[in-house]
């Protein structure tokens, strides 16, 4: 069934159709807290964003915010996005965070996020603000190397928990996915691998041992595996937790009485329906295992953000499909 989409005048004055979300997924494809904070609240003030869709990139598709009532945001680093959370607030909307806190340090494979110490701060800081359940412990990807073998890997992640366990309520992880032509080629240069069927026995049992310290709930994200009872099958966009946060939202709950499945992810992935607002190639993380970016691209694309920092998409640029005002809106909207 086509989204339904509804009359929408842009910055330049011209009339087109937009979707209108009632989650947005902030996002999938890029770290906005990290690089598009300011980008991102001034789009809430303004009432939409265009969407570029890397595919086909010169199609307009527009998104609209006017009944948005839910954000779920991804990153590596909230810090620059803290000064917005007030105006978050003050629209009225249910919010929280997926945070990936990883320790691949010593390899280098994320070069371009905070220290680790910095990163275990700005959760805890963000736990304070907000409330421990609307910050997610995401350890994701799960890889090995050579001279990173699961004990190891699992004492990382054990130093981490035993930092930010009380300041969240679940910790999810999932494994890398190798399907990709691009992070097979980066792990061809670094060296990084999938697990094996016994080392991911030895990982499960690893952090449910770990667990038993953290007291969390303990989810995997995308994977056909069943690893019940003592860990679930994740769902990023939530509804049940969107259902305890937002309960005050009567628009927000009767729309997760109504929503289904989102059939656009994996047949693996267990989320409800958003709308994703990010951009590949515009995260500069530099993250090698990444499936999403080509760095030197988004090095070239941050730089077009910042010579337009208000344009309606992230990256700047001008609208590629005009037509003159009408103000008959109504011919506009789908029946």
């Amino acid at each position: 069934m086509p989204e339904r989409k509804y009359p929408l005048f842009t910055d330049e004055g011209t009339l087109v159709q937009a979707v209108c979300p009632v989650i947005i997924s902030a996002s999938r494809s890029t770290d906005i807290p990290a690089y598009y904070a300011d980008w991102f609240t001034s789009r809430l003030k303004t009432g939409y964003i265009r969407w570029i869709n890397s595919f086909n990139p010169n199609l307009p598709y527009y998104v609209s915010l006017q009944n948005t009532r839910a954000i779920v945001f991804w990153t590596k680093n909230p810090a620059p996005i803290f000064p917005s959370l007030d105006y978050l607030d003050e629209l009225g909307l249910s919010y929280y965070f997926q945070y990936t806190l990883n320790d691949y340090e010593k390899e280098g494979f994320e070069p371009g996020v905070p220290s680790l110490e910095d990163r275990i701060t700005s959760f805890k800081n963000l736990s304070d603000r907000i409330g421990k359940e609307r910050v997610i412990w995401r350890f994701d990807p799960v890889l090995v190397t050579p001279n990173l073998a699961i004990p190891e890997l699992l004492s990382r992640i054990e130093y981490i928990g035993s930092r930010i366990s009380p300041y969240t309520e679940k910790m999810v992880f999932s494994f890398v996915e190798m399907r990709y032509a691009k992070v097979k080629k980066a792990a061809s240069v670094f060296h990084f691998r999938a697990l094996s069927p016994e080392e991911k026995e030895e990982f499960i049992s690893g952090i449910i041992r770990l667990n038993r310290e953290w007291h969390l709930t303990l989810a995997s994200c995308a994977d056909e595996t069943d690893y019940s009872p003592l860990i679930i099958h994740n769902k990023c966009i939530d509804d049940e937790l969107l259902f305890r946060i937002g309960k005050d939202d009567s628009e927000l709950m009767k729309y997760l009485r109504e929503t289904k499945k989102d059939h656009g992810q994996r047949s693996a992935c267990h989320c409800i329906r958003s709308k994703d607002v990010g951009q590949y190639d515009t995260c500069l993380h530099g993250c090698v295992y990444c499936y999403a970016t080509d760095h030197e691209k988004a090095v070239l694309n941050f730089s077009k953000h910042k010579q337009m920092p208000e344009s309606d998409t992230i990256t700047g640029e001008k609208p590629v499909c005009m037509r003159p005002v009408n103000n008959d809106i109504t011919k506009y909207i789908d029946s």
